[in-house]
């Protein structure tokens, strides 16, 4: 366990030296674990969805870029004529 501290202390030192991060104080910055375990726990959690679910998310999904593009093409209407009409 006293290693581990070592290299994250060693990896905050690199980060640190790397991206000019002196400047940043007493803030705590810590580095994303990068334990094999831990992955592997959500990928044990993780499961398929079911087909309902599937399509729920799919309906969800089409209607957001739906109105995201009618956003985008009302925005790109209003400022092609609105200057014309000027």
């Amino acid at each position: 366990m006293r290693e581990e501290s070592k290299t994250s202390e060693n990896k905050l030192q690199q980060l640190r030296n790397k991206f000019n991060l002196d400047g940043l104080g007493d803030r705590d910055l810590t580095l994303p674990s990068m334990k094999l375990q831990e992955y592997i726990r959500v990928l044990r959690l993780a499961r398929k969805p079911t087909r309902e679910e599937f399509n729920m998310i799919a309906k969800i999904s089409l209607a957001g870029i739906g109105i995201i593009g009618l956003i985008g093409f009302l925005i790109y209407a209003f400022m092609t004529e609105l200057p014309s009409t000027l």
